[in-house]
């Protein structure tokens, strides 16, 4: 099997060491490289070929979210995982919806940092309850607005269950749907709300008050 390639990027030292130590213990993981900021990201990511980049948002001379914009019109095929901490709420979501596929916090635990890789590299989102709590608790653009949401009921309902972490065939069960069925659904709130990820998804109808 093909060892998925990451590039990490913190302008901390010793984050992007811990995270070097901890993704060398798996065969499945390839480091191909190290960034301190959004700058040296982008000057390196055609070397280092990643298909994964571990992404913090708060860095000097270009930060995160800078970085991330510049990477869906330019690499759009790469998988950005962001990497936060508890008091970044605002620019998370901002990054999400900049079309980071997900999103960690760095007190993770080894075998979540790796199913996240993992998901990310084959296109899917994986949807952290603690973190999608936060997404759904943070301050919205606007009062909730439900009549204003460009979805269908039918998708209101699938989205809500993303925003609770159920995958796919979970969603079919609860509502009695297909998955492709669930899929379909899927596309055309990708399309309504103009993203392309689960994660981006929820975090434009939260803001937008359309959850919860």
């Amino acid at each position: 099997m093909t060892p998925i390639r990451v590039l990490i990027t913190d302008d901390h030292l010793i984050v992007r060491e811990g995270l070097k130590l901890i993704l060398e213990t798996s065969e499945r993981i390839e480091v191909v490289g190290e960034a301190a900021d959004g700058a040296a990201c982008l000057e390196r990511v055609d070397v280092a070929r990643p298909d994964v980049i571990l992404m913090d948002l708060q860095m000097p001379r270009m930060d995160g979210l800078t970085a991330i914009t510049h990477l869906q019109q330019t690499h759009p095929h790469i998988a950005i995982i962001i990497l936060t901490t508890f008091n970044e709420d605002d620019l998370m979501i901002r990054g999400l919806r900049a079309g980071a596929r997900s999103y960690l916090l760095k007190d993770s635990t080894r075998e979540t940092l790796l199913e996240t890789i993992d998901a990310a590299a084959k296109g899917r989102t994986t949807l952290s309850p603690e973190i999608m709590a936060r997404v759904l608790a943070a301050p919205r653009e606007s009062a909730p607005t439900s009549h204003d949401s460009p979805l269908t009921a039918r998708e209101h309902e699938v989205l809500e269950a993303v925003a609770q972490g159920q995958r796919n065939k979970e969603i079919a069960h609860q509502l009695r749907i297909s998955e492709r069925t669930v899929k379909a659904h899927l596309t055309s709130i990708y399309q309504k709300l103009n993203v392309d990820s689960r994660a981006a998804a929820v975090a434009v109808a939260a803001q937008a008050g359309w959850l919860g």
